[in-house]
């Protein structure tokens, strides 16, 4: 039986980042940039007001305040996008809108809250330094800066310095293809009413989703029922146009070491069960004249998501070139007592807590009635990872739990 950090070792080490391919910016969120890309030009490309208010030379309203107020006549007004330059003289004031190019001259804008508004005539009522309000030509950026580094991750404010620099279109590393196949005689699609001995075709849905929130762009087949030869067409068939490729329903039993020896013809495939539980039972090789990297998962829904968290989730992270494919790891207390497997890695839904009192982290397992159950899984925000030398743990002991993503 092998370990869990063996069959990890063997499944990552095919880890291959897909060719980078140039995507438009509107797109590229979640993805890593391929390429550095560097400023070719300012931001701000012109002096500007930061706020609506008045433009003016700050040395003209010294010593002004409510006693003392200063009075300039305005001499124009210039809205946000104005391509028409105006030049301020000396005792002036030009109305500005946020956003709108500084006149020649002037150096501050005054708040319309320090003034009484005037259109033709301004009372000031309060001074500003040089260059309040005003954001200067190159003050976010210059060219030569970078705006968007190799390897980081496009969020929000990538996106943005991307459009900033005037860049439409950027190259990343794209995500990684998952199709997901389910094979079973008794499964019927989910819009379908299952008959006697039937059931929906849960899991291919579940993985799939899995696939997506690890940051795959994955795809579900038609599904194959029983008969091994169409399975074998149908993984064929998406080879060429896949990364990753997994296999629900194809592990155990009879039916399982028919579906192993049919997919067996198409590459490197290996049926040794791993020292974890739940979830011994699995599949993994390399098929194909690519050799892409493909799974095979047993057909319960709960334990092909548990396999999918702990074997196929990391290798997707990887291809997208993520340093740490795991999830954050935490030590908590248990509010229950645990039991595992002896020689097994166990892996046991949670829920995550946080002592409000100490900020201590706790956690309450789920599911304990059955590995097999998906609605504990679909509560759980955690993952209890017991060591293969611990068969039991008690209240209040420490325990290693991995974060699982949750939905508010």
């Amino acid at each position: 039986m092998r370990s869990v950090d063996e069959q990890l070792a063997l499944v990552l080490s095919g880890a291959v980042r897909p060719a980078p391919v140039r995507v438009a910016i509107a797109e590229a969120y979640g993805l890593r940039s391929a390429e550095e890309v560097i400023v070719s030009r300012p931001l701000p490309g012109f002096d500007q007001a930061a706020i609506d208010g008045y433009a003016v030379r700050s040395v003209d309203l010294a010593g002004a305040g409510e006693a003392t107020p200063v009075v300039l006549p305005v001499v124009g007004e210039i809205p946000a996008g104005s391509r028409h330059p105006l030049r301020l003289q000396p005792g002036q004031a030009v109305r500005v809108a946020a956003g709108a190019p500084l006149p020649t001259l002037a150096d501050a804008v005054v708040p319309v809250g320090h003034t009484d508004g005037g259109a033709a005539k301004l009372t000031v009522s309060r001074g500003v330094p040089s260059a309040s309000f005003v954001r200067r030509v190159g003050e976010d950026v210059q060219p030569g800066d970078v705006a968007v580094r190799r390897d980081a991750v496009l969020g929000a404010a990538q996106v943005g310095m991307l459009a900033a620099a005037g860049r439409d279109k950027v190259l990343v590393h794209p995500r990684p293809r998952v199709s997901v196949i389910a094979v079973g005689e008794e499964l019927v699609d989910v819009v379908r009413t299952p008959g006697a001995g039937q059931v929906p075709d849960v899991c291919s849905h579940a993985l799939a989703a899995a696939a997506r929130e690890a940051g795959g762009d994955a795809s579900r087949a038609h599904l194959v029922g029983g008969d091994t030869r169409r399975l074998t067409a149908a993984v064929q068939d998406r080879l060429p146009y896949s990364d990753i490729v997994v296999v629900c329903g194809a592990v155990g039993g009879t039916t399982g070491a028919a579906v192993q020896a049919a997919l067996a013809e198409l590459g490197d495939l290996d049926a040794t069960r791993v020292a974890m539980h739940p979830g011994s039972t699995q599949a993994f090789g390399r098929l194909g004249p690519d050799g892409v990297p493909t799974y095979l998962l047993p057909s319960h829904p709960a334990t092909a998501l548990l396999l999918f968290e702990v074997l196929v989730r990391p290798l997707i992270r990887l291809s997208l070139g993520v340093g740490d494919p795991y999830r954050r790891t935490v030590s908590a207390r248990l509010t229950s007592p645990v039991t595992s497997v002896l020689g097994r890695r166990g892996y046991l839904r949670a829920r995550l807590l946080r002592a409000s009192a100490t900020g201590d982290y706790l956690v309450q397992p789920l599911g304990t009635a059955g590995t097999h159950l998906l609605s504990s899984l679909a509560d759980c925000n955690g993952l209890i990872v017991l060591p293969e030398e611990l068969t039991e743990a008690t209240v209040d002991e420490t325990v290693a739990v991995a974060f699982l993503p949750t939905r508010t």
